[in-house]
């Protein structure tokens, strides 16, 4: 089958195979391999990424659902060399140890700062119950995403 996705910005217009997962087609076809490919059951939330403007699990969805759709990655969030408000701060705090789970965490972080700038610590734990960690204990995940939500621009 033939679709078109924006991604990070860029218009692509692939063949995929019909039960192609959007995970694997952003890794493969486009090369995010930011977005990462963690457990396939939508249960660690390693390869969230926002699809029109909302937070999603990438692995729950084939590529074909998100023709005509518009899809930011990790590294979209980057923007003219400098680091977005989040991924600046899981580096600076450090909300990462191994890294895995991290570009999942951003995103769902992100998704939630936008709908909630000025969440409680309970608030943000909850915000990213979907993604798992399994190095930090979180306390550090938190503080990363409180100290984003006090910078001037999260979204």
């Amino acid at each position: 089958m033939k679709i078109q996705i924006t991604v990070d910005g860029v218009q692509y217009q692939d063949d995929v195979e019909p039960r192609t997962l959007l995970v694997h087609y952003l890794r493969e076809q486009v090369g995010k391999v930011g977005t990462v490919v963690g457990c396939d059951t939508s249960n660690c939330g390693a390869c969230t990424v926002d699809l029109d403007g909302q937070s999603v699990k990438s692995c729950t969805l084939l590529a074909v659902q998100a023709d005509g759709s518009s899809v930011t990655t990790i590294e979209g969030l980057e923007q003219d060399g400098e680091l977005h408000p989040l991924q600046r701060s899981f580096s600076e705090q450090p909300g990462l140890q191994c890294g895995f789970c991290t570009p999942g965490m951003i995103m769902a972080a992100r998704d939630l700062l936008k709908n909630n700038p000025n969440p409680s610590e309970d608030e943000i734990r909850e915000g990213i119950e979907g993604n798992l960690c399994r190095c930090t204990g979180y306390h550090n995940i938190v503080k990363a995403i409180q100290a984003a939500a006090n910078s001037e621009v999260t979204a």
